[in-house]
């Protein structure tokens, strides 16, 4: 996915609510497209948890059998021999707790006084407001002083912190607007890109090629899960009895 990318410095208002225009178009395509990708890839994941998922657990299931019973086995000649096995000791891992510095509370102070939704010019700042005060609470609870700090600064960075109604602060708040949409671009490149470097994704792709081509990998892959199952089965047994 390119993202196209152009000077925000150049051209007059116009020219400047043009590009943004055309970039509120292009993130809402891309957001689009992450989200329906997200969609197929949820229903995937359903479909084959449903119709694999289970053959895999009850094949899990029969391995971990069968190893107890193996195990069960070689405790059972060690007794007869004379030899007693190992105790392994267990590990445990305590977690600190965390701490609210005075630095952060003034931190957190600060980020209030700047973005309390009580500041808000119109209901969609209001909004933006709101969800950033809810992630600086979120941050001010795990004493996290960074995240306290990157959102103030971003918020110094927004079009919402520009004030004035005179040509220079019009054109700063298009310029910093079409700058936050150029770099939510590149995130949503980033993120599908991520996504299509999953497991899971990987494994759909295959699947579909094959449906074009009239294959169900997913049928072929149950008859083997079957077949293992099967085999699995009768090893026990023969143990067992």
């Amino acid at each position: 996915m390119t993202v196209p990318v152009r000077s925000a410095q150049s051209g007059g208002p116009d020219a400047l609510r043009a590009r943004l225009a055309e970039l509120e178009a292009l993130y809402a395509e891309r957001n689009a497209e992450i989200t329906q990708a997200r969609t197929d890839l949820a229903a995937f994941r359903i479909r084959y948890r449903r119709d694999v998922g289970g053959l895999h657990e009850e094949l899990d299931a029969l391995e971990r059998a069968i190893a107890e019973a193996e195990l069960g086995e070689f405790a059972k000649r060690l007794k007869d021999e004379g030899a007693e096995p190992a105790a392994t000791a267990g590990s445990s891992r305590e977690s600190a707790p965390r701490l609210t510095s005075d630095a952060v509370r003034k931190l957190f102070r600060d980020v209030a006084r700047t973005i309390h939704p009580d500041l808000a010019q119109d209901d969609d700042a209001r909004d933006r407001r709101h969800a950033l005060m809810v992630e600086a609470n979120r941050a001010y609870a795990l004493g996290d002083g960074e995240r306290l700090r990157m959102i103030l600064d971003a918020w110094e960075k927004s079009p919402e912190a520009v004030q004035g109604d005179d040509p220079e602060s019009t054109r700063a708040r298009l310029e910093r607007r079409i700058g936050q949409l150029e770099e939510r671009l590149v995130i949503c490149a980033r993120e599908l890109a991520d996504l299509q470097e999953t497991p899971l994704w990987q494994l759909k792709a295959m699947v579909d090629e094959a449906a074009a081509l009239g294959k169900d990998l997913i049928a072929d892959h149950i008859r083997r899960l079957k077949r293992d199952i099967m085999a699995a089965r009768n090893r026990l047994d023969a143990m067992t009895l």
